[in-house]
């Protein structure tokens, strides 16, 4: 099979063009702009298209499979080409669909720890040798890709994102999944840039549990009450499973999962990290795992790439990245930080810099969102806001709606990098959130 990648080198899409080179399909691409890791991983596979730009001559009448992502936009030459031609164009997502209909999908879906719960689930069947066919957001430890694609597994396990599947697809990813099993971690309102109203949003999962195929499962998160409603509401028929977080204790630094077989030590910490694992074990029950395989097999779970992520740093400072950027995602690793490190000074950084941080209705909802730690600091960049073409935030307007007198706020990198040097950063613990990387600041240094 001849595949087409129109914006090759997007996080989500080289891996599936990756993933597809494996399978033994023909794999060529495009894009304007490709950077690392992503680079590097198709040159490896010799993938890597020669020169960036679009080219139509590259779309011809063998291709059997257009896959168009979400960084081209409507008007792109290639796609045009593709629509003449008459080509069968694919959003990532509905391709996924394809490699998948005839496998038992789990969708794994909610507006915060969706990939660390599909991590979690990944760690277990591959410490048990169970094979799936799979795709994860996040780089995991002992995997090559984050997708995989195989003719034999009777299983895809996908992370099911509920942002939109491609410019000329407005549907939300997840929504073209049809999982045969599913689980939803929590409902905060996000991407308000194509959801206006938290209505709007959350009518993204309703759809979603009205895509549960006929006696299908749903495992859910019973203490988020938006969660509750959307289920409570479903009309069609499918078998409900709560979840809630387990007991657990902190015994020197050491967090302590509380089962009927005893004690489990575990190198993840943060309730919200343990009401995750409770939702994963869930799953995996329905995938044959027994619990006392399950709590063997998470024990070594690290975390995945960039949730509460240890760095390792040249003077052994304690450091940790972490993804969240959206208030629910800040507000979990805060409390698991402040939790976890109750006697150490605490230091949190925030960058905002996606469209949903930086809008002055949003902003409301990080109230309180960066108490309990003993420095509290936000950086974002008023040259983002010009190139984004918002107004003006001002320093104040962030203290006011983080409602923290104490925060300090850096609205340009300089001033931040400076700040930072001042610090020993082997004199007490610091979390780093973002999903950008604080104006190209060296978190190893």
């Amino acid at each position: 099979m001849k595949t087409h990648f129109i914006a090759i080198g997007g996080s989500a899409m080289h891996n599936l063009a990756i993933a597809l080179k494996d399978k033994g399909y023909q794999v060529t691409g495009s894009d304007d702009a490709i950077f690392e890791p992503s680079k590097s991983r198709l040159e490896k596979k010799g993938i890597l298209p020669q020169e960036m730009g679009w080219f139509p001559e590259k779309i011809t009448p063998d291709i059997d499979a257009v896959i168009l992502g979400m960084h081209a936009h409507q008007d792109n030459p290639e796609l045009a080409k593709a629509k003449e031609l008459g080509l069968k164009i694919y959003s990532y997502p509905e391709f996924l669909y394809e490699q998948s209909k005839n496998k038992t999908r789990v969708v794994i879906a909610g507006s915060h720890g969706k990939t660390t719960i599909t991590s979690m689930i990944l760690h277990v069947l591959n410490f048990h040798q169970k094979d799936v066919d799979f795709m994860v957001g996040a780089q995991l430890e002992g995997f090559d890709c984050m997708v995989k694609l195989t003719q034999d597994n009777d299983f895809m396990v996908l992370e099911g994102d509920e942002y939109l599947s491609s410019p000329i697809d407005l549907r939300s990813k997840f929504l073209l999944y049809q999982p045969n099993i599913a689980l939803m971690s929590g409902i905060a309102w996000d991407h308000i840039n194509v959801f206006k109203t938290f209505d709007d949003y959350i009518d993204q999962f309703r759809k979603f549990v009205a895509s549960i195929t006929a006696g299908g499962v749903l495992v859910y998160n019973e203490e988020d009450p938006e969660v509750v409603k959307v289920v409570e509401n479903a009309e069609n028929y499918f078998r409900k499973i709560p979840y809630k977080t387990p007991e657990y204790e902190i015994s020197n630094g050491k967090v302590y999962l509380k089962t009927e077989m005893g004690d489990v030590p575990l190198s993840v910490f943060g309730a919200h990290n343990l009401l995750n694992m409770e939702g994963a074990r869930h799953i995996c029950r329905q995938l044959g795992i027994m619990d006392e395989d399950f709590y063997e097999a998470i024990m070594s779970f690290k975390g995945a790439s960039k949730r509460l992520e240890k760095v390792e740093r040249e003077d052994k400072g304690t450091l940790y990245k972490d993804f969240a950027h959206a208030p629910s995602k800040v507000k979990a690793a805060v409390k698991a930080f402040t939790e976890q490190f109750k006697n150490d000074k605490k230091y949190g950084f925030l960058e905002l810099h996606t469209y949903s941080s930086l809008n002055p209705a949003f902003l409301e909802q990080y109230d309180h969102a960066m108490d309990g730690l003993n420095e509290a600091i936000v950086f974002y960049s008023e040259d983002a806001l010009k190139i984004k073409r918002m107004e003006p935030i001002s320093p104040e307007f962030i203290k006011e709606k983080f409602k923290n007198e104490n925060l300090k706020v850096f609205t340009n990198a300089e001033d931040l990098h400076a700040y930072w040097n001042t610090l020993d950063k082997t004199d007490g613990v610091y979390l780093m959130m973002s999903s950008g990387n604080f104006g190209g600041l060296d978190l190893t240094k």
